[in-house]
């Protein structure tokens, strides 16, 4: 995809709290949602799919709003230092047993994983809040003692920002040697062996990256919300992240985000319009993209991309 696509797309968003303001925040949080459904599409590289990969998105959450009442007055540069430290550390513990499996068993032990966090988070009512959750002040941004709104504005485009550059450095991942061998997990990890490369290696490199990613859109939620609950790490919201990562398309890193603006956008005009039946309508509408965009969004737009372009060609050579 030509990368005046991606860049004209950052601006058309950047631009959209100036047209609806009250937009910024639904943007913000899709944006926060987007970073772990980039890291579902990393493990989709390996043809591996997580079903329990918010256990990272609330870890990340949890420890902003650990950090942020341990310290008090706390900056925003921490908390996502932390917010995604202790996910990577995380990963790298749950990583080290369910590299050695794959597909529906590498998918279920994540889920079983996720859930044995969320019971804890849940239960642990004393030192988590249990479902309450546990309230987040609004830190310093980068030395800035900011109001509300203005503090709105600036974690909206710091989020934008982020996810260009975690786009881009996830594409250039893909493109490195690590990346080809994380993507040779899919077609023939026997092959990779005989080459000498650690396939549970690579896998665990690719399983740590993806923990960052929803390390950091946990935190930015969390900034965000201003609240932190169970809720975040639940098995549904690991559902939402794969369905949104097929909803943009698997093939491209810019269809985490667009998948996720799209599907919080639509649930949220549908709850706005459509109070009663917000989720048939929700529903409805991604049945149709599933079935008549198989691709996803961004499959959806190469295609008719094509379309054009042989048309066009087709055009000029009738002149």
């Amino acid at each position: 995809m030509p990368i005046l696509v991606p860049a004209l797309l950052i601006v058309a968003v950047a631009l959209v709290p100036f047209a609806v303001p009250w937009l910024q925040v639904v943007l913000t949080v899709a944006l926060a949602n987007g970073f772990a459904v980039l890291g579902i599409v990393v493990l989709l590289r390996a043809g591996q799919v997580s079903f329990g990969h918010a256990m990272f998105f609330v870890a990340g959450a949890y420890t902003a709003a650990f950090l942020a009442q341990g310290l008090g007055e706390v900056d925003l540069a921490l908390l996502l230092l932390a917010g995604i430290l202790c996910p990577v550390v995380l990963s790298l513990i749950v990583g080290a047993f369910v590299v050695r499996y794959r597909y529906i068993f590498f998918s279920m032990l994540n889920l079983a994983f996720s859930m044995v966090l969320y019971s804890i988070l849940e239960k642990f009512f004393y030192i988590t809040g249990g479902s309450d959750g546990m309230r987040l002040d609004r830190p310093s941004f980068f030395g800035f003692e900011m109001e509300r709104a203005p503090f709105e504005a600036a974690m909206f485009y710091l989020a934008l920002a982020l996810a260009a550059l975690a786009g881009w450095l996830v594409q250039r991942y893909f493109a490195s040697p690590a990346g080809q061998a994380l993507a040779a997990l899919r077609t023939n990890e026997t092959r990779l062996e005989y080459l000498g490369i650690s396939a549970r290696m690579m896998l665990l490199r690719g399983y740590v990256l993806s923990a960052a990613l929803a390390g950091l859109g946990g935190t930015i939620l969390a900034v965000i919300q201003g609240v932190v609950t169970p809720a975040f790490g639940y098995w549904i919201r690991s559902g939402e992240f794969v369905f949104i990562a097929i909803l943009g398309g698997t093939g491209h890193v810019m269809g985490a985000f667009a998948g996720a603006m799209v599907f919080e956008l639509v649930r949220t005009y549908a709850a706005a319009f459509a109070a009663d039946v917000w989720q048939l309508t929700l529903g409805v509408f991604l049945l149709l993209i599933i079935l008549f965009a198989s691709r996803g969004l961004v499959g959806l737009y190469q295609g008719l991309s094509r379309t054009v372009d042989r048309h066009g060609r087709a055009a000029r050579g009738r002149r």
